[in-house]
């Protein structure tokens, strides 16, 4: 749609009201047993299992493929009445070079590759480059694109230019879903992450994320709340639903836990499922099958059982 200023100005957001909301997310109930096991294999479904790492190889992103493709051990999925295969993660996500490695190793999968793009994680390139990147990802095989905007235009609220960059990034993504990196950590105010995810979903986003991972700050509760708000004026508005990625920083699963119960108290039951919500994590997941055997077996297994790659 064309940018409307008028959903977002002179919107204010109250951060020791977002922070106290946040706080009492988890110290207001008790997540505790089977229920705890299965809101943590919800949260596996919705993972997108991602290595961006200088030295990325091949072999890494087959490993992680085949983590992506059996997150959790046998014995594990046999113990929560599993069959083989039942379960995956929600995408694996990687640099556009490594696109065509992973496209191989997920061949006969329903799992989709997610790649980011634009001159991640700055996103400082001139922008013919950050789209003929974007062209470049999905002909490799990309069926998801996780482009970073342009810091600046947002804090000097160029709200116009964000628009039109977002848009021609939606534009060379084609048939290919875009997540709209925000980068919070460094929008400096929560009426800045307001109003940037607002534009985001203006031009064409079908999920707005978080951060790169590579911020001072990523993912917290309180920015997470922000962007929920957000699409939940932008829902009511114009009847489109938009999906949440957080990202960065999350490595237990009770943040697992945190988000989710956030997901369905803001928006409800229908974005946990992976179509409208993922969790932009590795780490985390190791944890996730840690606690799964925990209670499979009732015993803790050291971390080095539950290797990512």
């Amino acid at each position: 749609m064309a940018l409307d200023v008028g959903m977002f100005e002179g919107h204010r957001v109250n951060r020791a009201a977002a922070e106290r909301r946040c706080a009492t997310l988890t110290t207001r109930r008790s997540v505790k047993k089977a229920h705890q096991a299965a809101w943590l294999v919800n949260a596996v479904r919705c993972v997108d299992l991602t290595t961006l790492a200088g030295d990325d190889t091949e072999g890494r992103v087959k490993r992680l493929c085949a983590k992506a493709r059996k997150p959790l051990a046998s014995h594990i999925e046999a113990g929560l009445g599993l069959s083989a295969g039942e379960l995956t993660v929600g995408a694996v996500c990687v640099y556009p070079t490594m696109v065509p490695h992973a496209v191989k190793a997920l061949e006969g999968s329903n799992i989709p590759v997610a790649s980011v793009a634009t001159g991640f994680p700055a996103g400082l390139m001139p922008l013919h480059l950050r789209l003929e990147e974007i062209r470049w990802a999905v002909a490799q095989g990309a069926a998801e694109i996780d482009i970073v905007i342009n810091r600046e235009l947002a804090l000097t609220r160029n709200w116009q230019g964000l628009h039109d960059e977002i848009a021609a990034m939606r534009e060379a993504c084609g048939d290919a879903h875009m997540k709209a990196i925000l980068a919070t950590g460094e929008l400096e105010t929560l009426n800045n992450v307001y109003s940037a995810s607002m534009v985001a979903m203006q031009a064409g986003a079908d999920f707005i994320k978080t951060s790169t991972g590579k911020e001072s700050v990523n993912a917290t509760l309180p920015v997470s709340l922000t962007m929920l708000r957000a699409l939940r004026d932008y829902g009511m508005a114009t009847g489109h639903r938009i999906g949440f990625k957080p990202a960065g920083g999350m490595k237990q699963a009770k943040e697992a836990l945190a988000w989710q119960i956030l997901m369905k108290e803001e928006l409800g039951r229908d974005w946990l499922n992976p179509d409208l919500f993922r969790f932009g994590a590795s780490s985390m997941l190791g944890d996730i099958e840690r606690q799964l055997e925990h209670y499979v077996t009732g015993r803790y297994a050291d971390s080095s059982r539950h290797a990512l790659a």
